[in-house]
């Protein structure tokens, strides 16, 4: 069983001769304990090409100190998400508890001690008025062996000294507090993300994905890159779902529609062959992923509405049978999520995004300069939009909502596509202004439609149940309201639109 916690750290450089400044009279601080002493070892795991370093996650064994154990830590916006499990028997095999929130990193390699860190920590916990722990200051001698690689790297071994700032109950002005006491007595912002990022040096190079380069030069390159980050994308939004944070669903959706647009828009920089398969597959894991959260949404949407209304306009128990309803598709939507993410299917769909990664089918046109073919892919989105968009208008008088429900889809590509492009061509950031504000409310409009199924089958098992139905109708009176006015609001901004596609 694993346990975790939200972990935010700082960490300074010093060197051999440093003292750790005076602590007290710090932001909140009442007490500053003596400082005590640890010798730590860990033991760092990951596969033979470091597939859980690339993605910013750790997992390694410690014996010695407070928190002996394995520890797998999770990348969690500027902090990151800390999970333990017990030392157990087996030293040289991580605990599944640990090993399952990875499995879309590791893809079925089983990871193995890379690196091992002896530790002298001498560590001081600042406390509050209650006696809890605000902070943690941890002075760190290290002595790290990493050991030869299949390739037959002889053995390295790095010391050094860093202190640590872990904060528990403080907040982020006692961070800051302590690092200027820090700074001020000789000590450095860390150059390295982690100590061991430090051990490993050469051997990690730098934390990024195959293709990424700072200046391509040219349009394969510049592709490679845009790809890279997304695929990092998807990579980090299936770890705040594996984790259990908020958001995961919807952001492996969204890195799933970027990936599918850039492979749309770039087709003639790679070979369509191998990626309109994948295009395939990445519309597979978006629809897997859709029925619960958009139902999860339209009924938060809903119970806000109900929230609003008078009194006297709610009849029966509307806001508790959507509570329940919310509830239950969250559940739903985490365990077919879940499900998803187990399947060999989508593990394969990742092999094979980090394949392309490393041996990607370049075609003639990816020697190009960036620029132009920016340009090309620009000007194919627009007139994907034009045609789009003349369709909205032929069905503008009789049933234009699965003509905008389109037009809503081209302006998302060419915004995807004019963001990738916004550093190299100055007119992108109108574009993707534009691109945007259709985007966003269209989808407006689109959740209507998920809203107002939701009304019409609430209503009816209300209605079964002997409930009064009059309010389900309302609230579906009222998302009908919304959809037209969001339907004006397009068509106001209508022109805008057609005046970039013109321009384009």
């Amino acid at each position: 069983m694993a346990s975790g916690h939200l972990e935010v750290e700082r960490k300074y450089d010093v060197d051999d001769g440093f003292v750790v400044p005076e602590l007290s009279g710090l932001p909140g601080v009442t007490t500053v304990d003596p400082p005590v002493e640890h010798a730590l070892e860990a033991v760092y795991f990951d596969t033979a090409d470091l597939r859980l370093l690339r993605a910013r996650v750790t997992l390694r064994r410690r014996t010695g100190g407070a928190d002996a154990g394995w520890h797998l830590k999770l990348p969690a916006g500027a902090a990151r998400r800390e999970l333990h499990a017990p030392l157990g028997q087996a030293a040289e095999k991580p605990p599944t508890a640990l090993l399952e929130p990875v499995t879309g990193v590791v893809r079925g390699e089983i990871p193995h001690p890379v690196a091992t860190l002896r530790t002298r920590r001498v560590v001081t916990y600042l406390r509050g008025p209650g006696g809890n722990v605000l902070a943690e200051v941890a002075d760190d001698t290290v002595s790290a062996t990493v050991p030869p690689t299949a390739a037959g790297e002889p053995i390295e071994v790095h010391g050094w000294r860093e202190v640590e700032v872990e904060l528990g109950d403080g907040d982020a002005e006692l961070g800051a507090a302590v690092g200027e006491r820090l700074l001020a007595a000789g000590a450095r912002p860390s150059t390295a993300a982690s100590k061991i990022g430090r051990a490993l040096g050469d051997r990690l190079g730098p934390l990024s994905l195959p293709g990424q380069v700072r200046e391509p030069a040219n349009a394969g390159e510049f592709v490679l890159a845009a790809l890279a980050d997304q695929v990092a994308g998807l990579q980090g939004a299936e770890l705040l779902l594996r984790a259990e944070q908020s958001g995961g669903v919807h952001q492996i959706r969204i890195a799933a529609r970027r990936l599918r647009s850039t492979f749309a828009s770039f087709r003639h920089v790679l070979d369509r062959a191998v990626t309109d398969p994948l295009r395939e597959e990445l519309s597979w894991l978006g629809t897997e992923l859709a029925g619960a959260r958009d139902d999860e949404v339209g009924l938060e949407h809903l119970r806000a509405i109900v929230a609003a209304q008078p009194e006297e306009l709610v009849l029966g128990p509307v806001a508790a049978r959507l509570q329940q309803a919310q509830l239950k598709q969250m559940q739903a939507g985490r365990e077919s999520a879940f499900r998803t993410l187990a399947e060999p299917r989508y593990l394969a769909l990742v092999d094979a995004l980090y394949g392309l990664l490393a041996d990607p089918p370049l075609t003639a046109e990816a020697q190009d300069p960036v620029q132009p073919v920016l340009r090309q892919a620009t000007r194919r989105a627009v007139r994907k939009l034009r045609r789009r968009l003349d369709a909205a208008l032929d069905a503008r008088d009789t049933d234009p909502g699965e003509a905008l429900h389109e037009v809503r889809k081209a302006a998302k590509q060419l915004r995807y596509t004019a963001e990738i492009g916004r550093g190299e061509v100055a007119h992108m950031k109108k574009v993707v202004r534009v691109a945007k504000r259709a985007q966003t409310v269209l989808g407006e409009h689109q959740d209507t439609v998920v809203t107002r199924e939701l009304c019409r089958r609430h209503g009816i098992v209300a209605a079964a149940a002997g409930e009064n139905a009059f309010t389900y109708g309302r609230l579906h009176a009222l998302e009908q309201a919304r959809a037209e006015r969001t339907e004006r609001d397009f068509w106001k901004q209508a022109p805008k639109l057609r005046a970039v596609v013109k321009a384009g």
